[in-house]
């Protein structure tokens, strides 16, 4: 069936609207041509002509939202995104949580997973400081909105430019922690122990999970207007432990947002004790 290249503005801004009101996304008008797009093999695959059925089916099957936030939801991430992060983590991050937490357990959250190559990558750091402190234990919880990306991650297996990059940057990484399996690698049973990956939405409340000592929200407040960057933040520092870190995308920033956390370093944020929203 031809799908119509010419949608009434009506339509587009309902559409719009769906983002923002499934995702928490604020999407401008002007990123109708992108999520055009996106929504263009969707309505190909339920065999769909115009935008407005579209709509109708969001609308009428509550089951079609799941693919929806699939569609629209950005997910791009890689092992060991942005080094100096990391090196903050080995540094200084798990050494002074270990001092001061002898016989606890370190609570990591990876706030928007995506595939899980981010909560793989806590869970080498963690073994490897495992090894030179055997008493040190650790737990990962690794969130996303979107289903599908969430399957990736828990399935462990990677394949491609995720696997390609790994393989430049930590060549030592992947030979100890992944296993050859068909056209790609698998995550070892030792790392995948000690995550749990589950469905999430930032612009609510993370219920039934421990409290985070390090949480990692990177590379997707970008995608919300300051409204829901606050709502969001705020979800989150109720889930941290008091004195707990937060690391943040490249791309971001906290100083403008009276939102609970203090100023480190560049994406690096110390939750405020006492903070009242």
């Amino acid at each position: 069936m031809e799908i119509e290249n010419e949608i009434d503005l009506a339509t587009q801004r309902a559409l719009l609207d769906k983002v923002r009101r499934h995702t928490g996304i604020h999407m401008a008008d002007r990123k109708w041509t992108l999520l055009q797009g996106r929504l263009r093999r969707r309505l190909q695959a339920l065999d769909l002509g115009r935008y407005r059925d579209y709509l109708a089916v969001l609308d009428s099957k509550p089951d079609e939202v799941g693919n929806f936030i699939n569609l629209v939801t950005t997910n791009e991430t890689s092992f060991f995104r942005t080094p100096r992060i990391w090196d903050h983590l080995w540094q200084q991050l798990l050494p002074e949580w270990f001092r001061q937490h002898r016989g606890a357990t370190l609570q990591l959250w990876s706030a928007a997973a995506s595939t899980g190559e981010e909560a793989y990558s806590l869970a080498m750091l963690c073994e490897e400081f495992r090894e030179n402190h055997p008493t040190f234990k650790y737990q990962i919880l690794a969130t996303d909105i979107a289903s599908h990306v969430l399957a990736v991650g828990k399935a462990g297996h990677y394949q491609g430019k995720s696997i390609e990059g790994l393989k430049r940057t930590k060549p030592e990484m992947l030979a100890k922690y992944f296993q050859a399996s068909g056209d790609g690698y698998l995550v070892s049973p030792t790392l995948r122990s000690h995550v749990v990956f589950r469905e999430h939405h930032l612009h609510k409340r993370l219920d039934g999970a421990s409290r985070f000592d390090i949480t990692l929200l990177r590379n997707v407040l970008i995608y919300f207007d300051e409204e829901g960057q606050c709502s969001v933040l705020e979800n989150v520092r109720r889930a941290m432990s008091p004195g707990s870190t937060l690391i943040i995308g490249e791309s971001e920033s906290l100083t403008r947002l009276n939102v609970g956390f203090d100023f480190e370093q560049p994406l690096i944020y110390r939750r405020q004790d006492g903070f009242h929203a």
